[in-house]
């Protein structure tokens, strides 16, 4: 039997992620697709621009007829057109986006030219000068968005020019977040001596919105069994992920109530700091659990090597967990043998990117990471590091 203990963290986001697909398809408005996962190739419907377009404002003409005087004979602008076509000696004036007159191969931008009632003076200008082709931007069933692309306000754009007012995207994945323990209280109540707020399962489901799914954050539960058994039973969520319980201790029960509930264990524990306890597994009646560690470092560790992925494979997303590099500050020792995804502030000098682990990496440290910019990662068994060595960074998202 597979030992399911201690996975690298690569081996266990593969495991993970092979037991998820995309979830069904729907179609929304274009107006409400920010964030959403493309289900389908768009295409355009249409050339962009379907005309030949000025670039500027100034005056259309026939590059032959310049330098010289031309007579004004009509105007071209951004909606209605000259339907003429230009003869010799003949200027359009025209503006930025309008459609070029027949006739024309040239415009001269408005400050080289002086007008005198039905004549425009203007410089020589070369053939093309100032004007965009039609279809300069893209051709009429040209693939511009590719299935498992997320819509941002730039590729929105891009539909909307394709002609698309309705989008086909994957459903948002339904996520239940469950905290666990007798230390945690939820604000604004007044905690007991030996109590704490929640920070953990705010901050959760607020990634979990921000990665594209729905989040819904469950009131904390005691730790009974029992009471585990039933938050778990009656999420109603494509994935269910739970903070805290997630080891093997007296108190952490989370994978006893699973395990009551039909657990099929895909990932044991993770050889990675903080996070080590994290768990996952399939339950009996198809939903996905995440277990995650209580420590808020540990959490949110997890939650960007784990969660993320999951939500993007729910989505049909194509994007991959990629690392970028940057420059140590400081001096590192030696790691251990377990992978570390350490908290580091980021800053740039002469185009560099530099990293700097803050020095304390306790997992309970929650103002810690709210200063980080990054997650730098170390190896297990990396042998020391110089200031100036390079390091594999996973930025975070900041505002």
């Amino acid at each position: 039997m597979t030992d399911l203990r201690l996975l690298p963290v690569e081996d266990a986001r593969a495991r993970m992620l092979a037991e998820v697909g995309a979830l069904p398809t729907e179609t929304i408005l274009l107006n409400a697709a920010i964030g959403r996962v493309l289900a389908q190739d768009v295409a355009a419907i249409r050339d962009q621009p379907p005309f030949t377009a000025s670039a500027m404002d100034g005056w259309a003409l026939r590059s032959a007829d310049a330098p010289g005087a031309l007579r004004i004979v009509g105007e071209s602008a951004a909606g209605h057109g000259y339907d003429g076509a230009l003869g010799a000696g003949q200027a359009v004036r025209i503006f930025t986006g309008a459609a070029v007159p027949a006739g024309a191969d040239t415009v001269v931008i408005q400050e080289d030219a002086t007008r005198e009632g039905d004549l425009v003076t203007v410089p020589a200008s070369m053939v093309g000068e100032n004007i965009r082709p039609a279809a300069g931007d893209f051709r009429a069933g040209q693939a511009l968005l590719a299935k498992g692309t997320r819509i941002d306000p730039w590729r929105l754009s891009l539909a909307a020019s394709a002609g698309r007012s309705e989008l086909s995207v994957h459903a948002r994945p339904r996520v239940a977040i469950v905290s666990t323990g007798e230390e945690i209280v939820e604000a604004p109540a007044a905690p007991g001596p030996y109590q704490i707020y929640d920070s953990g399962a705010p901050a959760l489901a607020a990634m979990v919105e921000a990665w594209g799914g729905v989040a819904a954050k469950l009131k904390p539960v005691r730790d009974e069994l029992d009471a585990v058994i039933e938050a778990l039973r009656t999420a109603d969520a494509d994935l269910i992920v739970t903070v805290g319980g997630a080891s093997v201790g007296d108190h952490d029960l989370v994978r006893a109530a699973a395990e009551a509930l039909g657990l099929s264990l895909k990932v044991g524990s993770v050889n990675v700091r903080p996070g080590k306890p994290t768990f996952f597994g399939v339950l009996g009646d198809g939903r996905k659990l995440l277990g995650l560690p209580g420590n808020p470092a540990s959490a949110f560790v997890c939650a960007e090597l784990f969660l993320k992925p999951l939500l993007a494979k729910f989505q049909g997303a194509t994007s991959q967990f990629s690392l970028a590099s940057a420059r140590l500050v400081k001096p590192l020792g030696a790691n251990g043998p377990r992978e570390h995804w350490m908290r580091a502030k980021l800053s740039y000098e002469d185009g560099a990117v530099l990293a700097e682990p803050y020095r304390d990496q306790d997992s309970s440290l929650v103002s810690v990471f709210a200063a980080a910019d990054a997650l730098l990662r170390r190896p297990g068994g990396a042998p020391a590091l110089q200031a100036g060595d390079l390091v594999e960074i996973l930025p975070l998202a900041r505002g």
